[in-house]
């Protein structure tokens, strides 16, 4: 201890009354900028506060009651969880509109996923004109739906559709077909007018993606002798994860929320043959008026979002920073 003095020119405890001068400051410093990024980031926290939290929860309220304004001075009714309990047990409409979202949420996002891989392939190679292509496979995309849906009406239609017509010059129907007031394929015919518009953006986002991954990476395993399917499963696939996992994501709320296309192509019909969730609860709200079980079809819908992208995230949403790529 003596020789430790001598080096050091103090003692253990004027070390220790140092150290106790230095804490109280320090931590009165981490305090004081603390409360001053909470002062700069409260207005942002108040707007989202105002924007998202409090019509989620003015909603969840809403959905307590049962609420009818077809009708004059008819009272509010407080009925707790009951529009919940009917939507997922008395409601076939629902199960339908379930049914119906399923279909397009599974079919799009696999063909637009597939799709999407290919075009991010394509584009991430270098060649001459790259940026042009670049630039008109996001023409789609760029269109507001209700013009692209109008669009699709004109290309399936009955009488003088281009899709029959090419589908009559190519040999594959002997007469033509009306593609989006049939039952059987106007979900598909619906499902074809979504990937052609959002496909790009899954392209886009990919690209990105494929942007980031380090070029050392495919030149060393092309010398390790990695075929191209090699290289694309053990190198571009594992380091892709986070960018697919967000793509799909986005692309799963929109399929959730998809209002325009089916109000503008087909009007959710024939029938309720292509009736969406979120089709069915703008119904349910602004024609029949009832807010109460609108609310909670809309919270409904919310929650299974929730789950989904929770099943999504489990998925594809382990950690690749750190990890090392399959050799």
């Amino acid at each position: 201890m003596r020789i430790w003095e001598d080096a050091y020119g103090m003692t253990a405890t004027t070390l220790a009354s140092r150290v106790r001068a230095t804490v109280p400051r320090r931590s009165v410093q981490v305090t004081l900028e603390a409360r001053f990024a909470a002062f700069l980031v409260a207005p942002a926290l108040l707007a989202i506060a105002l924007v998202a939290f409090y019509p989620l929860g003015h909603a969840f309220w809403l959905s307590l009651w049962k609420i009818n304004l077809r009708f004059e001075n008819t009272p509010w009714v407080f009925v707790g969880l009951g529009n919940y309990v009917d939507t997922f047990t008395d409601d076939p409409r629902w199960r339908n509109a379930l049914r119906v979202t399923g279909t397009i949420a599974f079919t799009s996002l696999l063909a637009e996923f597939v799709l999407g891989m290919v075009f991010a392939l394509v584009m991430n190679r270098a060649f001459r004109g790259r940026g042009l292509v670049r630039a008109a496979i996001l023409i789609p995309w760029s269109l507001t739906t209700v013009v692209s849906a109008r669009m699709w009406q004109v290309i399936y239609h009955a009488s003088y559709g281009v899709f029959n017509r090419m589908l009559m010059d190519l040999g594959v129907i002997d007469a033509y077909k009306p593609w989006i007031i049939s039952p059987v394929f106007t979900i598909w015919a619906m499902i074809g007018a979504d990937v052609w518009k959002t496909t790009p953006f899954v392209a886009l986002l990919l690209t990105a993606g494929m942007q980031l991954i380090p070029g050392e990476l495919y030149e060393a395993a092309a010398i390790d002798g990695a075929t191209a399917w090699d290289r694309f499963w053990r190198i571009t696939f594992p380091l892709l994860k986070p960018t697919i996992l967000v793509a799909l994501l986005f692309r799963m709320i929109d399929v959730f929320r998809m209002l325009d296309l089916p109000f503008v192509l087909t009007g959710g019909g024939p029938g309720q043959a292509t009736e969406t969730l979120s089709l069915y609860t703008y119904r349910v709200i602004f024609t029949d008026l009832k807010f109460g079980a609108g609310s909670a079809l809309a919270g409904t819908t919310f929650l299974l979002i929730l789950v989904t992208a929770f099943v999504f995230i489990k998925v594809l949403g382990a950690p690749v920073a750190g990890s090392e790529v399959e050799r």
